[in-house]
């Protein structure tokens, strides 16, 4: 399996048979270089510019941006509704975490997440091997709601991603307000992209950490 980093939200995970995007953006829209993508499936979390840029995937994906549960193709996919805010999506609305088993492998993405899961959220979500959480803050829970959203739900790895990098024209925390909050040898930067095998999460040979990626 091989999971790559688009930039802020988006990533790509490509498993034996199916390869997946998450949260596509167009890159120009929020001053990045745009990505290069194709899928076999795409799940928008939300239907805001910089999540839901699914005509840059090229291929003819399954485009999933609706509550589902069911499987598509030979992925299992369930929709956990959350909301963009504090304040039950007064502010800026519902959205959906996306928890999805590929090729052994529980993950889950939770989009613009916008507050610490709720324990109904919780025995949904249920078990989880990675986990790709925001950790930007403003727009999304801040970086130690992230920490709290990593120990509630317990994954053996958690991906940081929606923060601020180079060029990207929204005002967001950088990422070390969020690794600044772990020790430093549990820390993994693993470049733009990581391969791997379900029986190394299995076999503990894959510890627990952060994996860090970068453009």
């Amino acid at each position: 399996m091989i999971i790559r980093w688009n930039g802020h939200s988006c990533f790509t995970v490509e498993g034996d048979n199916t390869t997946i995007v998450l949260d596509p953006h167009d890159g120009k829209s929020i001053g990045i270089r745009p990505p290069r993508l194709r899928a076999d499936i795409v799940l928008v979390s939300h239907d805001h510019f910089d999540h839901n840029a699914v005509k840059t995937v090229a291929g003819t994906p399954t485009v999933i941006q609706a509550p589902f549960a069911g499987k598509a193709g030979d992925v299992e996919i369930k929709t956990i509704m959350g909301y963009h805010d504090r304040e039950n999506g007064a502010k800026r609305g519902e959205m959906r975490l996306y928890k999805f088993r590929i090729d052994g492998i529980n993950m889950l993405h939770c989009g613009d997440l916008g507050h610490v899961p709720t324990e109904e959220m919780l025995k949904e979500i249920g078990e989880v091997d990675i986990l790709f959480v925001p950790v930007g803050g403003v727009f999304t829970i801040e970086p130690e709601e992230a920490k709290q959203t990593i120990k509630l739900i317990n994954p053996r790895v958690a991906i940081p991603m929606h923060y601020r990098i180079g060029g990207l024209s929204l005002s967001i925390r950088p990422l070390s307000d969020f690794t600044d909050l772990f020790p430093e040898d549990t820390i993994i930067r693993v470049g733009n992209e990581i391969e791997f095998y379900s029986s190394d999460l299995e076999d503990g040979e894959i510890p627990e950490s952060i994996w860090v990626f970068s453009l």
